[in-house]
């Protein structure tokens, strides 16, 4: 179905999400920092990105931040997993442009509703993005 990269540092929620999202039908890639995410990044485009807040050399905040930046990374939907509960983290995830939060610990059945929503978001941004720059060609 989707290609959706995970980035976590603990190997249990990891497998957790391995677990969720290949009986799904997704092609899961996980990676264990910020820092690798980004690096796989450089050269692939996900359908949809899972990324923990608290993770080793990049939190995923900046991780969102900085794949937002990128165009073509930009119809891509963030759901940032979060322990935390206060407002403070959820603010500065929406200000990097996460388009989801889930909270930890994990609930299949939230995880579940929220990847597909965000599925459905990212299908209809890339054809809006896709009529614009087609628009955009033919007055060029």
């Amino acid at each position: 179905m989707a290609d959706i990269l995970t980035a976590d540092d603990s190997e249990q929620i990891r497998s957790l999400l391995e677990m969720i999202l290949s009986a799904d039908g997704h092609n899961v890639i996980q990676m264990n920092d910020g820092r690798a995410a980004l690096a796989w990044l450089k050269d692939n485009t996900p359908d949809l990105m899972i990324l923990d807040v608290t993770m080793p050399f990049l939190d995923g905040i900046e991780v969102c931040s900085r794949a937002k930046r990128v165009s073509r990374l930009r119809a891509t939907p963030i759901i940032i997993l979060t322990a935390h509960t206060d407002d403070e983290s959820r603010q500065r995830a929406k200000l990097a442009g996460a388009d989801a939060f889930v909270n930890k610990p994990l609930s299949g059945k939230n995880l579940r509703s929220t990847i597909q929503e965000m599925l459905v978001k990212r299908k209809e941004l890339k054809a809006k993005m896709d009529a614009e720059d087609a628009a955009a060609a033919a007055n060029a």
